[in-house]
């Protein structure tokens, strides 16, 4: 293969050569011009352009050049603070929940639909999925906009309200890598102003500012000329255009506006170093951080820059692929490593990276490891055969890219804008990108991307970084970090060898069987086949994802058939299998062999039911049924790998009892199953139990057998072309004829109320409450959606009360679940952080909700904006071939035709807030209950 690929190469390179002779690499990259801009006389740019994916629906942002690099000392946490006061109140929406409750009328929700974020360089304010069909909401979505942008009413006892909401935020932000990042920072950006400012801010500052500091920052920040409106959807870009204009010309123009500085990371000579340690960390690892400066803006438009991303790519893409291979090989040197351009830290500064996750007590070993590699690239280079997998690779993705191009999402749109706006980088038309990618990719040396090395891996303006446990490991010095250094410059290193691959990847001739039965299924536009050795195929085709057929499967069983003795190992099959590789070929040289092709498959094996599947292109469907085939007859079971595999999992494992959050999980995970011993917590004991003999014995018991398999096919492709596909390879799987069920090993969840209080070792005061309700009851699709409505109420009501009222939590997370199998069943549950000393009231308010709501029905108001949302997203999702996956896999699973009216329109349509106060008591009237409290431990 590797000649034959050389050869295709070589005679693509010369093809190009002349039309890569068409681009000038100084010449500037042309505008898009599918994208509407321009600037008004207040210094306000706009963006604007039409995009119909997803169809009927736009996006608005408003995007500002400011963020929390701009606060004075006094104002640390104003500019994320300012962010939150942008929904509690402006000019044409006064409240605090004025903005929102509009929207969620509309099915655009707060949280998915409605957010911001704050940076130290930026605050992005967002309203996405509008509907479009609606063109007063387009109008009122600008006003939003228009409000962020000049009228934020910023009302004293709306300040006041937010400074808990923001302070628990703070409490939920504080872990070990918070913590770490406060003692690593200051080095890397050598004592910046970056550094000095975290986003989330001084603690006391949040709580006990003055009223007037804040309209101080806002005042002086938040300005026409430092901001961009991005509106980009499904409608008239035209008229959008005109509108955008007509109503943000109306901002004044600021007067005598302070200057918008740039902030410096000064290089320094030399290396430096650093070493964070926190008692809650569980790994140790060590980083290596080259920085140098960010192209301009004048230089990120040329032609040249987007071929030296291009080489950047290539560079990153070999590098990676050889530190994979050595993790599969013998003793790997670390847990995990990564090397290659690793793009900004902050504005104005990029970074060459290469680091490890070390071993305990081996971060000297994992350092030597991870700078061999690099350093092996630097003395020697790539060589030929890496590049032109790499570069095929590429081409066959960037193929697939075009023909999905109308498939680009309006978000995806306005990230390119986002980044043109605030970092000047260009805004290319994707044809344009598709054409001279085509044109230069064949044309890029060996050489080229090799010396990437020798420029970038320099002992000038470096940082090490080292993070980890605060005891029981000893970390490598400043001292011994260089010498580590020094060694492997001073070693004698040999070139990479680079192993060809050309092979199939079946041997042998198949016999196939044929079609015996074929069943029509109109309502989904699909068709079974049943096979002569007893496999099921169900397909379908769909066209909204062009260049995208997906495979999936499902056969009962699962791990549930399994005794204690073997259920580790059988609960990581589906991750070891694949690191293995496949038939006669390494994982190695298994992804050489696929060069070229988009094609991917694994099996899964889960509590119940067991499957095996993929994806792929139209054009590589054949090479998916070749890997589902040899999953089943040809399964690979490679001892090397497999203990590398563990060796990593034993290294990692070594402080995970450290985590409070690990001994948070393996609580949760022993109560809520009432300490089955069929919950098996990860950990040493976890993986002594698995062994390779074990994984293969299972694999082959449970990836075997199609006639028990029911397969589902969905994507661009013809059934013509699908069925003697499906007929040589499935259709060559043998059959057993075993008719196979899942056991019920009767795990469930303690009776009655269960209270826990646990303590943990945590270095910040926090305490994570719990509260889970679950029910034995028969599940109906009518009581589906009224739970998926409540659920949706209480969302609502305790970002009310507990977040916004009582200022004692970041957010309340609310899940809903249902189970039909082994046993039927409705839960939800209910979890928050908060300060320890509110834990008990604020648990308290859980309760009152749901007692609240089984005295009174939710209003009719609380209800319509669950149901708008959810009548939305399911009409968004409509096109889409997951959709039809989905529809199909229920079908057969449940019995049950998601895009029949009457399970879905009929019903939501006339559910009533009764209904939904019904089943509020159905559920948790005599519900099992686990109440769990997570708090610091006494000191």
């Amino acid at each position: 293969m590797t000649k034959r690929l050389l050869t295709v190469c070589a005679l693509l390179a010369l093809l190009s050569s002349s039309l890569f002779a068409q681009y000038d690499m100084k010449a500037p990259l042309p505008k898009d011009p599918n994208v509407r801009t321009g600037k008004l006389a207040n210094g306000l740019t706009y963006y604007i352009r039409h995009n119909a994916e997803p169809k009927d629906r736009a996006s608005f942002y408003i995007i500002q050049n400011v963020g929390a690099i701009l606060e004075n000392d006094d104002q640390n946490g104003l500019a994320h603070f300012l962010e939150h006061m942008a929904f509690n109140g402006t000019k044409h929406f006064p409240g605090r929940k004025g903005i929102t409750n509009m929207l969620e009328k509309h099915g655009v929700e707060f949280g998915r639909n409605v957010n911001a974020y704050t940076a130290q360089d930026e605050t992005v304010y967002n309203i996405s999925d509008v509907p479009t069909t609606n063109e007063g909401l387009l109008d009122t979505c600008l006003l939003v906009l228009h409000d962020w942008s000049h009228y934020l009413l910023l009302v004293d006892e709306e300040i006041d309200g937010e400074r808990g909401v923001i302070s628990e935020e703070w409490r939920t932000r504080r872990d070990a890598g918070f913590r770490m990042r406060a003692v690593t920072m200051p080095v890397l950006l050598n004592d910046s102003k970056y550094a000095k400012r975290d986003v989330i801010g001084d603690l006391d500052i949040i709580k006990n500012f003055k009223y007037q500091t804040l309209r101080d920052y806002y005042h002086k920040w938040y300005r026409p000329d430092l901001q961009a409106i991005a509106v980009v959807g499904d409608f008239d870009a035209e008229k959008m255009e005109q509108k955008v204009k007509e109503l943000f010309s109306k901002i004044p123009t600021p007067v005598n506006p302070a200057v918008r500085e740039t902030f410096e990371v000064l290089p320094h000579d030399g290396i430096k170093f650093v070493c964070a340690t926190d008692k809650e960390v569980t790994n140790s690892s060590i980083a290596v951080y080259i920085k140098y400066s960010a192209p301009t803006k004048e230089e990120k438009g040329l032609n040249e820059a987007l071929k030296k991303g291009l080489v950047q790519s290539f560079y990153n893409t070999m590098l990676a692929q050889r530190i994979n291979e050595l993790l599969q090989k013998g003793n790997p040197p670390f847990i995990n490593g990564s090397a290659g351009f690793a793009g900004g830290i902050v504005r104005g500064v990029n970074a060459y990276y290469f680091g490890a996750t070390a071993k305990p007590n081996e971060e000297a070993e994992a350092l030597e490891a991870i700078y061999r590699e690099n350093e092996r690239v630097k003395r020697f280079g790539f060589t030929q055969g890496e590049l032109e997998r790499a570069k095929t690779n590429m081409l066959v993705g960037l193929e697939s890219a075009n023909k999905q191009k109308d498939k680009t999402t309006s978000e995806d749109y306005i990230d390119e804008i986002k980044e043109n706006f605030l970092e000047g980088d260009p805004i290319v038309d994707f044809d344009y990108y598709y054409e001279f990618a085509k044109a230069v990719i064949p044309t890029i040396t060996v050489d080229e991307v090799s010396a990437l090395a020798k420029q970038y891996i320099v002992p000038t303006n470096m940082v090490i970084i080292v993070q980890g446990p605060a005891e029981g490991v000893k970390h490598i010095t400043e001292a011994e970090a260089l010498a580590t250094l020094k060694k492997v410059e001073d070693s004698q290193l040999e070139p990479y060898q680079d192993e060809s691959a050309e092979a199939k990847l079946i041997n042998k001739e198949l016999k196939g069987s044929k079609i015996i039965a074929t069943k029509k299924l109109p309502q989904f536009e699909a068709e079974e086949w049943t096979l002569e050795n007893g496999a099921k195929v169900v397909f379908r085709k769909a066209d909204f994802e062009k260049d995208q057929v997906a495979v999936a499967s499902y056969s009962k069983g699962g791990t549930s058939l399994y005794g204690v003795d073997k259920l580790a190992s059988a609960q990581v099959v589906a991750d070891f299998v694949g690191a293995y590789g496949l038939g006669d070929y390494d994982a190695i040289t298994l992804k050489k062999l696929l060069t070229g092709k988009q094609a991917n498959v694994g099996i899964g094996i889960g509590g119940l039911s067991e499957s095996v599947g993929g994806g792929s292109t139209p054009g590589d469907f054949e090479t998916l049924m070749q890997l589902i085939y040899l999953k089943f007859e040809e399964p690979r079971f490679d001892k090397e790998v497999h203990n590398a595999i563990m060796q990593r999992n034993y290294a990692a494992i070594a402080n995970m009892n450290n985590n409070p959050k690990k001994i948070m999980q393996d609580s949760i995970n022993m109560i809520m199953s009432n300490y089955s011993p069929r919950t098996l917590l990860f950990g040493k004991e976890f993986l002594d139990k698995i062994s390779i003999e074990q994984i293969e014995e299972i694999y082959r018991d449970r990836i075997k057998d199609i006639s028990d398999f029911t397969f589902f096919i969905v994507g661009n492709i013809d059934a013509e072309t699908v069925k003697p596909l499906v007929e040589k390879y499935l259709g060559s799987v043998q059959s057993f004829n075993r008719k196979e069920k899942w056991v019920d090993n009767k795990v469930r969840g303690p009776k009655g109320k269960t209270v826990k209080v646990i303590e943990l070792p945590l270095q910040d005061p926090k305490a994570t409450v719990i509260t889970s309700f679950s029910k034995d009851m028969k599940t109906s699709i009518h009581d589906n959606i009224c739970q998926n409505i409540l659920k949706g109420v209480l969302d609502q009501r305790y970002l009310t009360n507990i977040r916004e009222k009582e200022g004692g939590t970041y957010g309340v997370s609310v899940q809903a679940g249902s189970s039909r199998e082994p046993y039927e069943s409705y839960s939800m549950s209910m979890m928050f952080d908060c300060d320890p000393d509110k834990a008990d009231h604020l648990k308290s308010l859980i309760y009152a909700e749901i007692d609240l709501l089984m005295k009174e029905a939710p209003t009719q108001e609380e209800i319509s904006k669950v149901i708008t949302t959810m009548k939305k997203n399911r009409e968004q999702s409509k096109p889409h071939n997951n959709y039809w996956m989905s529809a199909i896999q229920t079908y057969y699973l449940r019995g049950i035709d998601i895009t029949d009216p009457k399970n879905f329109d009929n019903i939501i349509d006339k559910i009533t807030p009764k209904d939904v106060q019904k089943f509020t008591k159905k559920l948790f009237k005599g519900a099992d209950v686990v109440d769990m409290m997570f708090i610091p431990e006494a000191k």
